[in-house]
């Protein structure tokens, strides 16, 4: 069977990194080779938890012995979120290469996880300069969010137009799709955008903005928009399923008053998600 390469964080409690990202493939039909990066009892927004990170030769030797047993002629694509440090990110990169010189057409899938709008960057030093100088050009598939996507460029963003030329100016980088989520603009007004740029347009879909904070969107998020665009390979459609996912599961656990997303309660949104966004052609 082949499979998608995912190299992430994890833990035990909850849904962040490989915990939220490879359920998500699985049930769209994927099978997902995970390695962890980082072995967590629970993510770090509780304030305190347990476990380790993974050392970075520890993961190139599971990345080699997944290689050994013959997964890498069979990986549709690698997908990678939050880094720990410049030489994992190097780790992953290699990955790529590995996997393409045995499937040239194999996609890389890069969650440039660097820091939010009211936050600021969050990682560390070195790794937003890693993002945009290596592993953005090698990436087929970008997903930041609005404060990645202006890092990226080099600009802030407050209109869609702002947007649009940012992710042009990313899109220039290397990827042939930038999707960048928890767009926040004067012309989303009071929802959330989800904008998606190609070569060959660029789409907007626009939910209402649900008052929760939770942990793990991103990373399902992507997990959705590869597994989407594997299915689609056209913008469109993939991105009105990537937001009645996304709005489907994210309604479910607010309405359950839960902390961690609700992967598994709300499993039938992710493979039959409501579609009432529909996505707007922008040029």
């Amino acid at each position: 069977m082949e499979g998608i390469l995912s190299i992430q964080s994890a833990v035990a409690y909850g849904h962040v990194g490989n915990s939220a990202a490879v359920f998500p493939l699985q049930r769209l039909g994927f099978e997902a080779w995970p390695v962890n990066t980082v072995l967590f009892s629970n993510h770090t927004g509780y304030g305190a938890w347990r476990g380790h990170a993974v050392g970075v030769e520890e993961v190139r030797e599971i990345l080699k012995g997944v290689e050994e047993r013959g997964a890498y002629p069979r990986t549709r694509a690698v997908v990678s979120g939050y880094l720990g440090d410049a030489a994992l990110g190097e780790a992953v990169l290699d990955a790529v290469a590995a996997v393409r010189r045995v499937r040239p057409e194999a996609l890389y899938a890069c969650d440039p996880v660097m820091g939010d709008v009211g936050r600021g960057f969050f990682v560390k030093e070195g790794i937003p300069a890693f993002f945009k100088d290596h592993a953005v050009p090698a990436a087929d598939i970008v997903t930041p969010n609005q404060f990645e996507l202006a890092h990226l460029a080099g600009f802030e963003i407050f209109t869609l137009a702002d947007a649009l030329n940012a992710a042009a100016a990313v899109r220039a980088m290397g990827p042939g799709l930038v999707l960048c989520t928890s767009l926040m603009v004067e012309e989303t007004g009071s929802g959330l955008g989800l904008l998606a740029d190609t070569a060959d347009g660029a789409w907007l879909v626009t939910t209402p903005h649900l008052p929760i904070d939770l942990s793990g969107t991103g990373d399902v998020c992507t997990a959705l928009t590869l597994a989407y665009w594997l299915r689609f390979a056209a913008p469109a459609p993939m991105l009105e399923a990537v937001a009645g996912a996304m709005y489907g599961l994210v309604e479910a656990t607010q309405a359950a008053g839960s902390r961690e997303l609700l992967l598994v309660e709300a499993q039938d949104c992710l493979v039959e998600p409501r579609m009432p966004f529909g996505a707007r052609r922008l040029r």
